[in-house]
C-alpha cells in the first residue's frame, strides 16, 4: 500500500483535479486505500501515486501566475539581483512591504484543544468612546540570509502609508544598514502607488546621488515585483504568521497591546510611529 504524509490544495483549472488535503486523506473520503505517514516520503513517490490515481498536476511555478504582461522579464530581474545581493558582503536584499493590523478581524487558523473544550474566538466591537484606531499600519522590512541579527524592521505609521512615510522608512533603513557596514539595498517592493510615486522616485534618485558624491550610507537598487505577486515577497508569508500569533481570542487589544505583542513577535525593538511630515507655511 503506498502511503502519502500530505496534499495540497491546488486552484482548479480545466483538467486538473483537486489534490486532497491532509486531513481528507486521514479521514479516507477521498481515497480509501491511501494510509497517512508520519514518515516523509519523497516527491517521486508523491508523483507516481498520483498518476496511479489519473491526477493530473504541475509545479506552483507553472499555474500560479500573474496578470502582469511582463511577469517573466520582472521576476528575472528580481532573481538576478537577488543572486547579486548574496555574492557581495557589503549588499544586503530586502523585502518591504506595508500591512494594517487590525483590533477587529481575527485570522483563520487551527488549533489543538480539548475535545469538550473548543477554542472560539469572539467577534469583537470597539465603544463609540475609543480612542484608539480600528487598524495600525506598518511598514516592514524583511533582510534573509543576513549576517545581520535582526531580519525583520518594523516601523508603524500614525495614519496611512504615503510616499511621504514610505521615504522616511526608507531612509530609516538605510541609517540601520549602514551602522552593520552595508554599502547597497537591493529593494525589492511591489506596485503600491506610494512606491512607485513621483515623489518616491524623486527621493530615491537624489538619495543615490548623495551616496555616490559623498561616498558614505547606502545605496538602493529598486526593483519592482510584477502586479498581484505576492508569492515573490516572502514578507507576506510572515504578515499571516504574525497575525495568527498576535491574536487575542476572547477580548479586544488596545493599539498599544497590538503594536507591543507584534514587535514581541518579530522580536524587534519599539520605535516610534511615523508620521506625515507638517507643512511648513
Amino acid at each position: 500500500m503506498l502511503t502519502i504524509q500530505w496534499g495540497t490544495l491546488v486552484p482548479s483549472s480545466p483538467g486538473y483535479a483537486h489534490i486532497p488535503s491532509f486531513s481528507h486523506l486521514a479521514s479516507g473520503s477521498i481515497f480509501p486505500n491511501i494510509a497517512v505517514s508520519r514518515h516523509l516520503v519523497t516527491g517521486e513517490t508523491i508523483r507516481a501515486t498520483l498518476v496511479r490515481f489519473s491526477i493530473r498536476w504541475k509545479r506552483a511555478k507553472h499555474w500560479i501566475t500573474s496578470p502582469d504582461p511582463e511577469y517573466l522579464r520582472k521576476k528575472s530581474t528580481r532573481d538576478r539581483l537577488m543572486e547579486l545581493g548574496r555574492r557581495h558582503g557589503e549588499w544586503a536584499v530586502g523585502f518591504l512591504a506595508e500591512t494594517w493590523w487590525s483590533r477587529l478581524s481575527q485570522p483563520d487558523f487551527h488549533t489543538w484543544s480539548p475535545a469538550d473544550e473548543p477554542l472560539r474566538l469572539i467577534e469583537q466591537t470597539v465603544a463609540s468612546d475609543d480612542p484608539d484606531p480600528k487598524a495600525l499600519a506598518c511598514y516592514g522590512l524583511f533582510v534573509p540570509s543576513s549576517p545581520i541579527p535582526q531580519q525583520m524592521w518594523l516601523r508603524f505609521v500614525q495614519g496611512r502609508p504615503i510616499s511621504s512615510v514610505t521615504t522616511q522608512f526608507l531612509d530609516w533603513c538605510c541609517e540601520q544598514l549602514a551602522q552593520v557596514g552595508k554599502r547597497v539595498l537591493v529593494l525589492i517592493w511591489d506596485n503600491a502607488t506610494w512606491h512607485r510615486s513621483q515623489l518616491v522616485r524623486a527621493w530615491l534618485h537624489t538619495h543615490n546621488q548623495h551616496v555616490k558624491q559623498s561616498g558614505k550610507g547606502v545605496r538602493i537598487l529598486s526593483c519592482l515585483l510584477p502586479t498581484k505577486s505576492p508569492w515573490l515577497n516572502p514578507i507576506e508569508a510572515k504578515w499571516v504568521h504574525g497575525k495568527k500569533n498576535v491574536v487575542e481570542a476572547d477580548r479586544l487589544l488596545t493599539a498599544a497591546e497590538l503594536e507591543s505583542r507584534v514587535y514581541v513577535y518579530f522580536a524587534c525593538p519599539p520605535e516610534s510611529r511615523l508620521s506625515k511630515p507638517e507643512k511648513v507655511v
